[in-house]
């Protein structure tokens, strides 16, 4: 019923505005297009002044995706992924890029951050080798040798490994 509801209403809609673009001359739709163009910018300044880098960087990233050719062959689900890892750790307040202070990483990893951080449900039981598997899949893009900027992350991977694996002990 309501696809119904909404399909009569977006044609509703269309017939009126098909309605006035006939019916109007086109000095008034120039200047209501030229209005419209103006208003719309000057929302989206305010949109991107205000969420700022958030909305420059994801889209950016996903148009230049297909130019990139890094050395670590990074597909798009796996930058999602290390975005989400990365997420995960500034919420926990482990991992800032303002913050140069080291002694965020000096915290103790709960088991289930460490369980997030390798891409592990905490729920399910997992043997040494698929926490391994999981470590180092991660590790394999994330690695200092690959990229030194992550060195900080790298290490924080380090300590959700070793808290998995003495959890399972």
């Amino acid at each position: 019923m309501n696809f119904f509801f909404l399909t009569l209403v977006i044609f509703v809609i269309v017939y009126l505005l098909l309605n006035w673009f006939a019916k109007t001359s086109s000095k008034k739709i120039s200047k209501g297009i030229r209005s419209l163009t103006i208003i719309l910018s000057v929302v989206l300044a305010i949109v991107m002044a205000y969420a700022g880098r958030f909305i420059f960087s994801l889209p950016f990233i996903l148009m230049i995706l297909p130019l990139i050719k890094t050395k670590a062959g990074l597909s798009l689900f796996q930058l999602f992924r290390i975005w989400s890892l990365l997420r995960i750790l500034k919420n926990s307040g482990r991992f800032n890029f303002n913050n140069s202070n080291h002694n965020l990483n000096s915290q103790n990893l709960s088991v289930e951050e460490a369980y997030k951080i390798l891409n592990l449900d905490p729920k399910k039981k997992y043997s040494r080798e698929e926490v391994l598997k999981s470590y180092k899949k991660i590790m394999k893009k994330i690695h200092p040798d690959v990229s030194p900027e992550l060195g900080r992350l790298a290490a924080i991977v380090n300590q959700a490994k070793e808290v998995v694996l003495k959890n399972m002990d």
